[in-house]
């Protein structure tokens, strides 16, 4: 299967058909915004409440308006001045927009509000600019005198500002870190753009497929989710590189013919690279069942990524790197019958006692997994930006300058025949300001129902389902409180459910691979233990050092799913190379061969894919950050820990029992290792 894109001719076939690839699939990935959306009813699962509410309001006639509210703040009190500029601010307002709401001071004389709105906009940029002309028009006030634009239509400009072109900066500078650490990696002037291109038409393809599925299945495509695709895609893509160009470059030391070294270097790295990215796809794959639509999405779109990827590097790259001969390996061009470079056998300290080494690892991992113990998985809408905007800090003002007199709306649908009955058990639910009904037609009516708590604050929350409890049942609590409750909830229910389908599928696809049980559930352990110190550590910076209010509900299962994947992704490229040298050397001998050619190979794709999900932290919203930091994090300590100080010493520590059932055992007293410098000079096949 590995011979096409090694021949002669095959290769230049291979090219040929990857460049009509590219053309045709152009229209796709330029129409693949035309699928994505960053709507909070996309995202929620389809039996939310919230998202049943956003239904019914598509069908009540009539719109909601945009909405803002501006608020003057001045410490120690507004001046005459003060009270002036706005006035002069709300009759200009009201001459363009509907601003029924005089201005309505504190109790304590710090400030004024009031309220603007306009017809329902019919895209986000008509809503950004409603919220740009109504800051521009309080811009202009009196030193000392504070306004701030907040309301639901302002958080919502603020949220779409912060995603407004993140693909692009995303990629280009995605882009930048891979091709820097590829030129640190090869130390030559054209050798590094091979594996970039060919990773940049992985994701090319990778669009375009997204394209294609998500409308063929209806899936939700965020912006979120296409921006973890594009790292993945160039991470696991340079990964995959980095190991073909490893062996290549090892099977040119002893073939004169590029052509013969390529096939011998896919048929020993192919099997393990097509294994360890079918694993990291299948497991991407199990999101699929989750109840967010968002984190569903993420799998498929993940999976289709992955599976793009791994066709791309197995017939594209070969063929490029083929046809460009040993020259591009200049000015380090590996020499026929010549003997790798020694280098230090940085991890020759674990094999001495290898049963203690892996023990020390293990509990270094573990006491970093403590960190999980106080994790909040409660981040509010509030926090979740690396720079407070304006709506933001508006709602904090009110909720100082005006306490307990209203948070942020919540909408009830109710049957029109139960609006009575709604409205009666709303304004008697404890902590409830008002209750008022928006707008009825069609059988059903809209209630406004302002709680006193403030966003995204517990005490909204108890609003919520005490709500949700006391209504008739045909009666449904939205709006974007709401949304959040419904959020946690399915988020713990996919975590549940996600968690236990990966692990079952990630252990039977390595049984299958390694026919072995134990080795199968060592690396699978190994590998939720980084996890978990991954998480652990992530949580003491997040709280500590960086001062985040916690995490978003979706992020253990997402981190999860990537670093259980990824880690299991490099444990195969170790473990089929002990596998592929124990027959004739025994495992003790293997895995110390194992560890000295894949370590530096798996080091360098680790730091690689860390820097590439390192790129999310460069990113102005905190759960992009979260999600960038843990997964960078977990890969650090899976390709410089786990693999080289805690797979490798268990499997010579219990090689009488790791390849149960299905191998006999090693020998109890292994061949005794040969002298460094005769396993540095070994011919490695």
């Amino acid at each position: 299967m590995f011979t096409l894109q090694a021949g002669r001719r095959g290769k230049w076939g291979v090219v040929a058909v990857w460049v009509l690839l590219l053309v045709a699939v152009f229209p796709l990935v330029a129409g693949l915004g035309d699928v994505q959306s960053d709507d909070a009813t996309d995202q929620l699962p389809g039996n939310a409440e919230s998202t049943l509410v956003h239904q019914t309001e598509d069908r009540v006639p009539g719109s909601e308006d945009d909405e803002l509210i501006v608020v003057y703040h001045r410490d120690g009190g507004l001046a005459d001045g003060d009270k002036q500029a706005v006035a002069r601010q709300h009759a200009t307002l009201a001459r363009e927009f509907k601003v029924d709401m005089p201005p309505v001071p504190s109790e304590d004389g710090t400030a004024l509000m009031y309220a603007v709105d306009q017809p329902a906009s019919a895209d986000d940029a008509g809503v950004a600019r409603f919220v740009e002309r109504v800051r521009a028009v309080t811009a202009d006030r009196p030193s000392g005198l504070r306004a701030e634009v907040t309301g639901p239509a302002a958080i919502g400009a603020d949220v779409d500002a912060v995603f407004d072109g993140i693909d692009t900066t995303l990629m280009l500078v995605t882009v930048i870190v891979v091709a820097v650490l590829l030129i640190i990696t090869y130390r030559s002037p054209f050798l590094w753009l091979v594996p970039l291109l060919t990773v940049g038409a992985a994701a090319y393809l990778s669009m375009a497929l997204v394209r294609v599925v998500a409308g063929a299945l209806d899936l939700t495509v965020s912006t979120q989710s296409s921006s973890i695709m594009i790292v993945m895609v160039f991470g696991a893509g340079t990964d995959y590189a980095l190991l073909i160009v490893a062996r290549y470059r090892e099977q040119l030391r002893h073939h004169r013919d590029v052509h013969a070294a390529m096939r011998a270097a896919l048929k020993s790295v192919g099997p393990a690279i097509l294994a360890s990215g079918s694993t990291v796809a299948l497991g991407l794959g199990c999101l699929f069942v989750a109840d967010m639509n968002d984190i569903s999405g993420i799998g498929v779109i993940g999976a289709l990524g992955i599976a793009a990827t791994l066709v791309t590097m197995l017939t594209l790259f070969p063929a490029v790197l083929t046809a460009l001969g040993r020259k591009v390996f200049w000015p380090r061009v590996p020499a026929l019958a010549s003997t790798a470079p020694a280098g230090r056998d940085w991890w020759r300290w674990v094999f001495a006692r290898p049963l203690r080494s892996a023990g020390v690892s293990a509990l270094a991992l573990g006491l970093l997994g403590l960190g999980v113990l106080g994790l909040s998985t409660d981040l509010r809408e509030a926090d979740s930006f690396t720079n407070t905007p304006e709506s933001v800090t508006g709602f904090a003002t009110l909720d100082r300058a005006y306490p307990g007199e209203g948070g942020r709306p919540l909408t009830v649908a109710t049957p029109t025949d139960q609006v009575a009955q709604v409205l009666a058990v709303a304004r008697a639910t404890d902590k409830v300001v008002s209750a008022e009904t928006e707008r009825e037609g069609n059988g059903w009516s809209l209630v406004d129902v302002v709680p006193a708590a403030q966003p995204d604050s517990d005490a909204e929350a108890a609003v919520i389902k005490r709500l949700r409890a006391d209504l008739p049942p045909a009666a449904l609590v939205g709006g974007e409180g709401a949304e959040r409750v419904d959020v946690q909830e399915a988020s713990a229910a996919d975590t549940k459910l996600v968690i236990p389908l990966v692990l079952t599928v990630v252990l039977l696809v390595l049984f299958l691979l390694l026919r072995s049980l134990v080795a199968s559930l060592l690396v699978v352990a190994a590998v939720v233990l980084s996890y978990l110190a991954a998480l652990g550590l992530g949580s003491l910076v997040f709280e500590h050092v960086l001062g985040f209010g916690g995490v978003e509900p979706t992020l253990p299962v997402l981190v999860f799913v990537f670093l259980v994947a990824f880690g299991v992704d490099y444990a195969i490229f170790l473990v089929a190379r002990i596998a592929e040298d124990r027959k004739g050397l025994g495992t003790t001998v293997a895995t110390r061969r194992a560890v000295r050619a894949t370590a530096p190979v798996i080091a360098s794709a680790g730091l690689v894919l860390a820097a590439t999900f390192g790129v999310l932290a460069s990113l102005p919203f905190v759960p992009m950050v979260e999600m960038g930091v843990v997964v960078a994090v977990g890969v650090l300590l899976q390709t410089l820990l786990v693999a080289p100080a805690l797979l490798a010493p268990m499997m010579v520590g219990l090689r009488r029992w790791i390849w149960w059932p299905s191998r006999p055992a090693d020998n109890p007293l292994p061949p005794a290792v040969p002298d460094e410098s005769v396993l540095v000079g070994e011919k490695r096949s």
